[in-house]
Formats: structure tokens, C-alpha cells, sequence
């Protein structure tokens, strides 16, 4: 017979002495439990004395958190959070260097645990460990620990980061200015720092006042600690007043942060690891909310100099030294002009910059053109406007059509996503990316709208079919603009067509009545496929980064399934692994019988509680929680769509529930098809002999492995 839900089976160790082995009854009160186990190694003041994790983070057993012990956990009786830290707080003040030191490697661990922060806090260790950097007296590992403390601390939310003095920042910013200081000393000065920025609104003043960014930049060419950097830098830029972006903007771009970053990290020695991807990807979105202004600015048809920009387009595109005098031909020949530049207004083409996005950002795209590659300009605005088949390519309706495209692939104006690592590295190759990105395209739609035979009725689907090109060739990571230029050259209207007949395929083609039953009878071979594709990749397991942090760290979990597919077992681990994590490692696990349901986006219990991180739409799309006796969660947040859809197809598979994501919808499609194409080949070769028939045979089995790498 099974034990009562709420008893579980747990060792309790003890320094020098056998483990107890005991039922834990969860419906009696933890301080009780405690007491029998101290009377069992005869150990007086139970009050004195708290249960932790054996192994893993050691975390502290709350009333709180005591639901979360499984069945053969290992635990060790310690001492309490209290006693702990006020031992701690004695020790980490003595005379001693020896004993201090100790002291504060064992504090910058247990900072982690919750309960003991509270405890440490409770008792103003935060204020003594801020004395203590402040003293300027502490170096190497123990300053180092030290800070490490601090910031773990700080990390529950518990206190206020606006108590912090201005001489602990000062300190603080005199670690990341000294050329000549320990890596793990700057890691944690630069963590801190961040998490001022991000966290205080006053604080972000006074750390602006004393780190300079070219401080910062000088820090770049040290691997340990280049994404602590970045991380300060998109920190500050995030935090910055919009009048002071766009001049930090400047500096950065006069100290050349671009190119350093291109050769030390994107170019470096070393793979990028997600961390560092992210703020790439946080830079990128950073420089380019930098055109929300001018993308959201509308242009004033009575402002001369905006009226100007257009006059230097005409200029450029027609010679217009030689204008008429009078007065009546001159506005005829503009008109005439501006139709050929291909505005939809050609009496006044301002008006065209009026609609907010792209507003003036697409003048501005335009006049760059017309400037810098003003070959390519004036070829694409004559080689149009001396078509007379109604083929012509309006420049200027195109341009702007284009501008307002891009703002929205590349998601111009939103703030980053947390979690997010969609980095463009060509981006980071050259001073005016945005400028000659739009450059490429433009052409690109120039190209594509002459492979179409386009007249302007064919507008908007000229458009989608350049959206369709740029956003596959963006996919493909293109590691420079010339990178970019090759892909979309590759996919050119012809590819289109072709990409989108293939994925169509399984939609439009088979309708017929045998064919659709040919299909039926095959689809649930492949959905068991699919369903074992699934649960192994699930019994591989994969890693999951933590979210919740008031500032971004290395901070990952691991989970997979045992290979009877009876047990989910979970970790935490201190990187992220390059391989299989082996059972061993994890030291929880929930019985699948115990998992009562799965559910994903806003439905997730972690996307309903409050945090200091926003929870964004992404964040939302890629979150899922099982649900399990006793009314447990376990909280996912995917590193990709692939793994959300491997991951909730998987856990709907084992609990017998149907797989309905696109994934699986999409692999099913394909995978019938291919089957169906095969069979139907199968039959197409078949000779009819003169001698009578043999026994007609079943189809053959479905026999060929499907690999998702």
C-alpha cells in the first residue's frame, strides 16, 4: 500500500554521526519535527537549529517551502537562518584576516537563500558589509566575496537600492576605473553598478558621474569581464534621459564601441554564450529605438528646410541647375519630376511624410541614398521613370513603404525583450548599418518588383513578397551586409514562389477522395512518430535559464526525463552544459504519475506573480508550468519556439493529451507528405505481369527516422 500523500521519506544528516532515516509527516509543524530529530542524536535548543538541502543550492526548509521535498531527499540539520547570520556578522568583523576571510566565503554562499538574507538583513549586515568596502581596507578574495555577499543580497528586493551612499558608489566606480584590479573584484563592481542603474532612478545620476563609457569600452578587450561591460553600457543607454541618448550615442560611436565589440567579441576567439548574445541583442534594439524620433515625426509641409531635403532629391536625380525661370514652368517641371521620383503627392510630396511610421525616417533613408551610393539612386529613379508600360517602380511610394517594413521587422521603438538573443552581427559592421540596410533592400525591392512585372496595382504585393525576402535572409544570420546580399540574391521572386509552393504542398495537393483516405490511414503512424520524437528529446533533456533576477546572471536548471518515461527529474546548474546532464546531477525529480496538468502563456503561475522584470509578449509565448500533487508548479520559460513546442507536445504526449502546436502540425504535414509522395512512387513503378496477379500486399510500414537536428 502507498504512504499517505503527505508523509514523505527523507535522511537527515548530521557532522560525526549515522543519518536518521525518517517518515516526515508534512501536516506537523516543522519545529517539531526538528526537535525529534535533535533528541535523536541528544542535541539540546532545537529552536537553535533548521533544516537544509544536502545537496544542490543547501537551501533553508521554510514552512513555506517544505512542500517541495520529494521522496529520498537528502537533508542535514543545521544551524537556524538567525543564528547563522548572527555568527556570521560576528565573525566578518573580527580581527582575525584568517577567520574573516572564512567568514565571508561562507556568507557570499548562504546570501543566495532567502531566509538567511532576511535574517543577515534583519541584523544590518547590509550596512556592515557597505562599512567595509568603504573602509577601502578589503582586497582580493575577500573583497571579492565580500561583494559577492552584497550583491546577493541585494538581489531578493528585501532593501531598498536608494539607501545605497554616494561612498560605497564612489568606491565601487573606483574598482572599474582602476586599470589594475582583480577580474572577479571588477565582475561584481561592474555587476553592482548595473543593477543601480537599473533599479534606482536617482542612483543612475550618480553612477553616470563617475563611469565614464570609455572606461567602460577600455574593459572590452578582457573576455572575463566583456559582458559585465556591455551589460553596464545598455544599462545606462536604457536609463538615460531621451535628450541624453542620442549624445551618448555619439560618444560611443566616437570611441568606436561598434568596431571593439565586432573584433573583441563577435570576431573573438571565443562562441558567444546566451548571456552575452542577449545584451548584443539589448545594444541592437538600443541603437535602434535611437530612430523612434525622427520615425515618429511627422514633416511640416511650411518648414523650408524639410522642403529642401526634397528640392536635393530632385537635384541629385535630374541635374536641376538648369531650371526654367518663369515662375509656371518651373512648378510644372517640379510636378513632373516628383511623379517620376515616384511620390504620390506630385504637386506637394511633403505630404507623403506626414503618416507616422515611418514619418520623416524615410525622408531621411532616402536623402542617404541619394548621397552616399548616388549612382544607385539615380539608376533606380531613371531606369523607372523612363518606363512607359505602367511597370515603372515608384521610388518614393516604395521608399517609404520600405521604411516603415523595416521599423517593424526589426521592431523600431519597442523596448528589449528579456530572454531574447536575436542579435544581427552585420549590424555591428558598420557605423550607418540601419542607412545601409535600407540600401540593400531598396534595391532588392527595386529587383523584385521588375522579376514580377509589377504595375501599381501589384503594390502591396510586391511588398509582401520583399517582406517575405528580408525576413528569410535575416533568419539566416548573415554575418555582414555582403553576407546579406548574397542570400537575398538567392532569393530572388523564382525561389519565393517555390519556398511557398513546398510549404504549401501538403495543403493544396492530395484532395482526392482516395488520396485523402491514403492520408488518413497514414497520419497515426506519423503522430506516433512525432510522439516518440517528443518524449525522447524530452529523456535528453535540455537547459532552461532562470528569470526572475533584479539584475541578469549565468543562472541555468536542467530537466529531463527518466528513460522509462516514469519520472521528471531537475537541477540547478552553475552554466549552462555542453552536453547530456546525467541523472546523478539532479537532485529533484516529480513522479509523471504526480503531474496533473500542463499549462502555458498567462495561465503559468510565474507569469502571474509580480517581478521586476516586465513580462513581455515573448516572455509569455515561451512559458509553460506543470501542475502537480500536492498543488506544486514547476516553472519553465524556453530558451527558443522549438524547445517551448518540443517541451509542451512532449508532456502532453506522456500524459496521453493530444500535441497541438505548430511544430508538431508542421512536422505532421511534412512527414505525410514525404510518406505519401514514397507510397505513391511505390505504385507509379509498378510492372501488371501477364501471369495472374500475386497476393495483394499491405503498404509498407512506415520505416524511416524523421531528425530534428
Amino acid at each position: 500500500m502507498p504512504p499517505p500523500a503527505d508523509i514523505v521519506k527523507v535522511a537527515i544528516e548530521w557532522p560525526g554521526a549515522n543519518a536518521q532515516l525518517i517518515e516526515m509527516d508534512q501536516k506537523r509543524p516543522l519545529s517539531s519535527i526538528i526537535r525529534e530529530v535533535c533528541d535523536g542524536w541528544s542535541l539540546s535548543g532545537s529552536e537553535q537549529f533548521a533544516l537544509r538541502y544536502a545537496d544542490g543550492p543547501q537551501l533553508y526548509i521554510t514552512e513555506q517551502s517544505r512542500g517541495e521535498i520529494k521522496n529520498g531527499t537528502i537533508l542535514r540539520l543545521a544551524i537556524s537562518p538567525a543564528r547563522a547570520a548572527r555568527q556570521l556578522l560576528e565573525r566578518i568583523q573580527s580581527h582575525g584576516i584568517d577567520a574573516r576571510l572564512e567568514a565571508l566565503k561562507e556568507l557570499a554562499k548562504l546570501s543566495a537563500d532567502p531566509t538567511f538574507a532576511t535574517e543577515f538583513i534583519n541584523m544590518e549586515g547590509i550596512g556592515t558589509l557597505a562599512r567595509l568596502v568603504e573602509s577601502g581596507t578589503h582586497f582580493g578574495e575577500m573583497l571579492a566575496f565580500t561583494l559577492t555577499a552584497f550583491l546577493e543580497l541585494m538581489d531578493h528586493g528585501i532593501v531598498s537600492w536608494d539607501l545605497i551612499s554616494l561612498s560605497f558608489i564612489k568606491q565601487i566606480a573606483g574598482y572599474v576605473n582602476q586599470p589594475m584590479v582583480d577580474v572577479s573584484i571588477l565582475q561584481r563592481s561592474l555587476a553592482i553598478l548595473e543593477s543601480m542603474v537599473l533599479n534606482s532612478h536617482s542612483l543612475y545620476h550618480r553612477v553616470a558621474q563617475e563611469i565614464t563609457v570609455g572606461q567602460l569600452i577600455g574593459h572590452l578587450s578582457n573576455q572575463e569581464i566583456q559582458t559585465y561591460a556591455i551589460a553596464l553600457i545598455n544599462a545606462l543607454f536604457l536609463k538615460a534621459p531621451e535628450d541624453r541618448r542620442q549624445e551618448m550615442a555619439s560618444s560611443l560611436a566616437q570611441k568606436h564601441l561598434r568596431s571593439i565589440i565586432l573584433n573583441h567579441v563577435i570576431r573573438g576567439n571565443r562562441p558567444i554564450k546566451a548571456e552575452m548574445a542577449h545584451q548584443l541583442y539589448v545594444l541592437q534594439v538600443l541603437t535602434f529605438n535611437l530612430l523612434e524620433e525622427r520615425m515618429m515625426t511627422k514633416m511640416d509641409p511650411n518648414d523650408q528646410a524639410q522642403r529642401d531635403i526634397i528640392f536635393e532629391l530632385r537635384r541629385i536625380a535630374f541635374d536641376g541647375e538648369n531650371d526654367p525661370t518663369g515662375t509656371e514652368k518651373r512648378k510644372a517641371m517640379y510636378t513632373k519630376d516628383y511623379k517620376m521620383l515616384g511620390f504620390t503627392n506630385h504637386v506637394n510630396p511633403a505630404m507623403d511624410f506626414t503618416q507616422t511610421p515611418p514619418g520623416m525616417l524615410a525622408l531621411d533613408n532616402m536623402l542617404y541614398l541619394a548621397k552616399v551610393h548616388q549612382d544607385t539612386y539615380i539608376r533606380i529613379v531613371l531606369e523607372n521613370s523612363s518606363r512607359e508600360d505602367k511597370h515603372e517602380c515608384p521610388f518614393g511610394r516604395c521608399a517609404i513603404e520600405l521604411t516603415r517594413m523595416l521599423c517593424e521587422i526589426l521592431q523600431v521603438g519597442e523596448l528589449p525583450n528579456e530572454g531574447c538573443n536575436d542579435y544581427h552581427p552585420m549590424f555591428f559592421t558598420h557605423d550607418r548599418a540601419w542607412e545601409e540596410f535600407f540600401c540593400v533592400c531598396i534595391q532588392l525591392l527595386n529587383k523584385t518588383w521588375k522579376e514580377m512585372r509589377a504595375t501599381a496595382e501589384d503594390f502591396n504585393k510586391v511588398m509582401q513578397v520583399v517582406r517575405e525576402q528580408i525576413t528569410r535572409a535575416l533568419a539566416m544570420k548573415p554575418s555582414s551586409l555582403d553576407q546579406l546580399k548574397n542570400k537575398l540574391r538567392s532569393l530572388n521572386y523564382s525561389e519565393i514562389l517555390r519556398l511557398r509552393q513546398s510549404e504549401r504542398m501538403s495543403q493544396d495537393d492530395f484532395q482526392s477522395p482516395p488520396i485523402i483516405e491514403l492520408r488518413e490511414r497514414i497520419q497515426p503512424e506519423i503522430l506516433e512518430l512525432i510522439k516518440q520524437q517528443r518524449l525522447n528529446r524530452l529523456c535528453e533533456g535540455s537547459c532552461f535559464r532562470k528569470l526572475g533576477n533584479r539584475r541578469r546572471q549565468e543562472k541555468f536548471w536542467f530537466c529531463r526525463l527518466s528513460l522509462n518515461h516514469k519520472v521528471l527529474h531537475y537541477g540547478d546548474l552553475d552554466e549552462s552544459p555542453q552536453g547530456e546532464v546525467p541523472f546523478e546531477l539532479l537532485s529533484d525529480k516529480i513522479p509523471v504519475s504526480d503531474i496533473k496538468s500542463v499549462v502555458t502563456g498567462k495561465d503559468c503561475p510565474h507569469m502571474k506573480e509580480k517581478s521586476a522584470l516586465k513580462q513581455n509578449k515573448e516572455v509569455l509565448e515561451l512559458a509553460f508550468s506543470v501542475l502537480y500533487d500536492p498543488d506544486e508548479t514547476l516553472n519553465f520559460v524556453a530558451p527558443n519556439k522549438y524547445e517551448y513546442c518540443i517541451w509542451t507536445d512532449g508532456l502532453c504526449a506522456l500524459l496521453g493529451r493530444e500535441m497541438g502546436s505548430d511544430l508538431t502540425r508542421s512536422d505532421l504535414d511534412t512527414l505525410i507528405s514525404m510518406e505519401m509522395k514514397l507510397r505513391l512512387l511505390d505504385l507509379e513503378n509498378i510492372t501488371i505481369p501477364e501471369a495472374p496477379p500475386p497476393v495483394p500486399k499491405e503498404p509498407s510500414s512506415y520505416n524511416f527516422t524523421y531528425n530534428y537536428s
